[in-house]
């Protein structure tokens, strides 16, 4: 069974920093599309970041560039997102999500087989 399983999100003031994790079993990372989304209060979903190994990270959203950073810990299985200089603008709620296809990796949810719970960032002005 594949689960993924966000955490590190919470409150913080702008300007701020979170670095959000995504813990995965039963799915193997390391030759897979990984991808951070975002759904914001009354916004549908949208890619935030994608990394697939060996062909570098996709931004899906060009406010956070310079801002948040993708990675992955193959050994551990882990997806990770840091996130700098946050925004009010970045407060929703954070998905991890995978999917088995070769890149590019897609910006469209439907796409995308596994997903996680979600973790919810807020971001105070």
């Amino acid at each position: 069974q594949v689960q993924l399983v966000e955490s590190g999100g919470g409150g913080v003031q702008a300007g701020g920093s979170l670095r959000l994790s995504c813990a995965v079993s039963g799915y193997t990372i390391r030759s897979s599309c990984m991808g951070w989304f975002r759904q914001r209060p009354g916004k549908e979903r949208e890619g935030v970041i994608a990394i697939y190994t060996g062909g570098g990270i996709t931004y899906y959203v060009d406010s956070v560039k310079g801002r948040f950073t993708i990675s992955q810990d193959n050994a551990n299985n882990t997806l990770y997102l840091q996130m700098n200089s946050l925004k009010p603008e970045d407060t929703g709620m954070y998905y991890c999500a995978a999917d088995d296809r070769q890149p590019p990796c897609s910006d469209s949810s439907p796409d995308w087989d596994f997903w996680g719970q979600g973790t919810q960032v807020t971001v105070s002005s």
